[in-house]
């Protein structure tokens, strides 16, 4: 990858891009697909709130194409009684893998959870995901067996 391809904090005009690569994601990942308004919804939460809820890296090539991105928001450990940084997402376009911009996105995401005073990062992909797996294995990360829930409280009374 070239010196000059750079991971950075995405700015208000990339949302647009970033709701596109989420799709991608979702799809990838074979999950229903983001909201409509997703850009608009990031908006909200990476600029318009005093603390952001939620901080969102992009990788750009030397050309200005944004390829993709990670997204990450603090969350509480009750068992360590702290905080750590929760990497929601982290989705490279399928020709940009392996080009050493993943493991760019990883390293900014921990350099984000360090200026918050954060000593970790956490985060979950697929089971069946092996890519990703021998990836993160790659970068040091440990894995631990869980299952993921959710539970729509919208429709319950």
């Amino acid at each position: 990858m070239s010196a000059a391809a750079r991971v950075r904090h995405a700015e208000r005009s990339d949302l647009p891009r970033v709701a596109e690569l989420a799709a991608q994601h979702a799809e990838y990942e074979r999950a229903a697909p983001p909201v409509p308004d997703l850009a608009k919804r990031l908006t909200g939460l990476l600029f318009d709130a005093p603390t952001p809820r939620l901080y969102c890296l992009v990788a750009e090539l030397p050309d200005g194409e944004v390829v993709g991105y990670a997204t990450c928001a603090p969350e509480l450990s009750t068992w360590e009684g702290r905080e750590y940084l929760h990497m929601d997402c982290l989705f490279l376009t399928p020709g940009h893998r392996g080009l050493g911009l993943g493991a760019l996105l990883v390293a900014a995401v921990a350099a984000q959870a360090r200026s918050l005073g954060m000593s970790e990062v956490q985060w979950q992909t697929p089971a069946w995901n092996d890519g990703a797996i021998r990836f993160y294995a790659r970068l040091g990360a440990l894995g631990t067996d869980k299952r993921r829930f959710v539970l729509d409280v919208t429709s319950q009374t």
